[in-house]
């Protein structure tokens, strides 16, 4: 078994790291393991700085085996132009929905994209498209996605023809899962809507207690705001 890395040592870190590269290129090009090519990727894009290579890798991953966290990752270098890729919403579409609909640990965050993308209407034909949106978002949502499920919230308090009706009462149902899942406007919206009586009876004792836990998760915020800026 090989000795522990003296990561003091910028030789044998520089070794270490060059060593990875070629395991995770041999993984990836000779064992043909899609996992491989995804570590391949992160290694050229965290490690290298090699936006272009990782690019080509992620491409290569998703096309030939549809690796859906690779799908995600190249779905938003297609959203900024990264790597030398052609900046195009449409293709970033394309992938964050080839993410969604493959499993994995990212396609949760690749339908909270998809639903994004069709609720903003710059990347579908004919605009924004909320029935799409909503459909992908209740996705994310059903998996935890706190962003997705305020996002439902939202557009049942908004409603629009265009594939969503005003429904109060699905609004405060996704607003309550939102703030379960820690998004602090899901719960000042929910608490809002109990001390109001939108889509329930009124309740101030909930409102309350919702209210309080907003101002939490808003306190939580700023203290990690704070931390990271130190």
């Amino acid at each position: 078994m090989a000795g522990l890395i003296n990561f003091e040592d910028e030789e044998e870190v520089k070794e270490f790291l060059d060593n990875l590269g070629v395991e995770y290129s041999f993984q990836c090009y000779k064992d043909n393991d899609p996992e491989g090519c995804q570590r391949l990727a992160d290694y050229l894009e965290g490690v290298k700085k090699n936006f272009e290579s990782a690019a080509q890798v992620l491409k290569q991953n998703c096309d030939k085996n549809a690796h859906a966290e690779s799908c995600y990752k190249l779905g938003a270098y297609h959203v900024t132009g990264k790597g030398g890729v052609t900046k195009c919403l449409q293709t970033a579409y394309s992938c964050f929905l080839r993410s969604c609909n493959g499993g994995g640990k990212k396609s949760v965050d690749g339908c909270h994209n998809v639903g994004l993308l069709a609720h903003d209407g710059r990347a579908t034909e004919g605009g924004p498209d909320l029935g799409v949106a909503r459909q992908y978002y209740e996705k994310a949502c059903a998996a935890g996605f706190a962003p997705s499920c305020f996002n439902l919230s939202a557009m049942y308090i908004d409603g629009n023809s265009k594939g969503v009706a005003p429904d109060m009462t699905l609004a405060l149902k996704y607003a309550d899962r939102a703030c379960e899942l820690g998004h602090v406007w899901g719960c000042a919206n929910a608490s809002r809507m109990y001390k109001l009586g939108d889509g329930t009876e009124k309740d101030e004792k909930k409102a309350e207690t919702l209210k309080n836990r907003a101002r939490e998760l808003h306190g939580l915020q700023k203290e990690r705001q704070l931390k990271f800026g130190e």
